[in-house]
């Protein structure tokens, strides 16, 4: 099935204005109103056999049957936006101060539609195709809240596919690998209390920074020394904050920051060595330290025999030489990673062109890879619940 496929190549207009309107009005991790409603009026044109509203507060789930009785193969896309002033010049471009589309969720769930579209008119297929319109990707891990209403299970899914666009991976190309894909993502607090005072009488006082510096300086070892250099993670302190005036020192301290990694050992050594530190270095330095650490995502694992048919259909929709089964492993996190805990499956990249990075303030999703994200969607349906003759 080539993106030229005449039946998908007619309703690209449509999915452009829906990919559009969704662009112009993006909205934040479970705060979709227009969002959700908009996809369930555009689902309920379609024709769809059932639509699942209020999942997980603005979820969404459509069904499609096909033409015979089959297993379930469930597709997910995520709809929310970023908390980030847009600086495109698009004509498209956000309509609402301080929120864009600045990972392409608008593009995804416009391809979601279209296939919903083709899928619901071909229905050559034998079994149900699940569409999944999920909330909260970015930081709310709405993934994990929709699989707690138990609609997985209700439905019986047997295997879940997501995709994600890829800036600088040439339109009309597709990139997977086998196995972890995108890391387990933490955020961490370190919350330290001292003695403040002036910045004249030190020796009064229990400064903060000394023991947020000790800390810091603390954390990185963890990297070097304590976990398995074949197996790697990532720890970034992204904020150091304490005190105002030139001549105070503060009372309080903070740290935060995330951890990524892409191996569940090497997390557990990370946050293990993270706690002894803080507390090492609050009774060195006399101050009081708490260490606050959230797991938001596992490992996002691609399964074996689901990365292969994911690979194929991909490649039959554009050739084995624009498949790339060895995308390398990435640090960024993605809650499409309970989806696969729960069930087996895979995730796909779908080349963006050259465009601005993902959370980028100039990004946009590329209209150009509309067709192909729809006929990858009608493809690993078609493949996985094929009709017998």
């Amino acid at each position: 099935m080539h993106p030229t496929n005449n039946r998908i190549a007619d309703i690209i207009p449509e999915v452009r204005e829906w990919r559009q309107w969704l662009h112009r009005n993006p909205e934040l991790l479970f705060d979709l109103p227009k969002t959700s409603r908009y996809i369930a009026d555009r689902l309920k044109e379609i024709g769809v056999d059932e639509i699942h509203e209020n999942i997980a507060e603005t979820g969404i789930i459509a069904v499609i049957h096909g033409s015979a009785a089959g297993p379930t193969v469930g597709l997910r896309a995520d709809m929310d936006a970023l908390p980030i002033e847009e600086a495109s010049d698009a004509e498209h471009a956000s309509q609402s101060p301080g929120k864009m589309h600045a990972c392409g969720h608008d593009g995804h769930s416009a391809m979601l539609l279209g296939a919903a579209k083709y899928l619901t008119e071909t229905r050559n297929f034998a079994g149900k195709a699940v569409l999944i319109f999920q909330p909260a990707e970015e930081g709310g891990v709405g993934a994990k809240a929709m699989l707690d209403t138990g609609i997985f299970d209700k439905l019986g899914i047997d295997e879940v596919y997501g995709m994600h666009n890829m800036p600088n991976l040439p339109i009309g190309h597709f990139g997977i690998c086998e196995g972890p894909t995108l890391a387990a993502t933490d955020f961490f607090y370190v919350e330290i209390e001292g003695v403040g005072g002036h910045a004249s009488r030190p020796h009064k006082c229990v400064d903060p920074l000394v023991a947020a510096n000790a800390i810091y300086n603390g954390f990185q070892s963890i990297i070097t020394r304590n976990s398995d250099p074949m197996k790697n993670g990532l720890i970034s302190i992204t904020a150091l904050q304490a005190g105002e005036a030139n001549n105070v020192i503060p009372q309080t301290a903070t740290l935060k920051g995330t951890v990524r990694n892409l191996h569940e050992d090497t997390r557990d050594t990370i946050e293990r060595r993270m706690h002894e530190i803080v507390e090492g270095v609050a009774k060195c330095y006399g101050v009081r330290a708490d260490l606050t650490y959230d797991r938001l995502c596992p490992v996002t694992f691609n399964h074996s025999d689901q990365f292969g048919h994911a690979a194929e259909a991909a490649v039959q929709v554009v050739g084995e030489a624009n498949v790339d089964r060895e995308q390398p492993a990435r640090l960024g996190g993605e809650d499409f990673s309970y989806m696969l805990q729960e069930n087996p499956g895979a995730i796909i990249f779908v080349g963006n062109g050259e465009t601005a990075g993902l959370h980028h303030p100039e990004y946009d999703f590329n209209d150009e890879a509309l067709p192909y994200g729809i006929a990858f969607w009608a493809k690993i349906v078609e493949d996985r619940l094929p009709l017998r003759n």
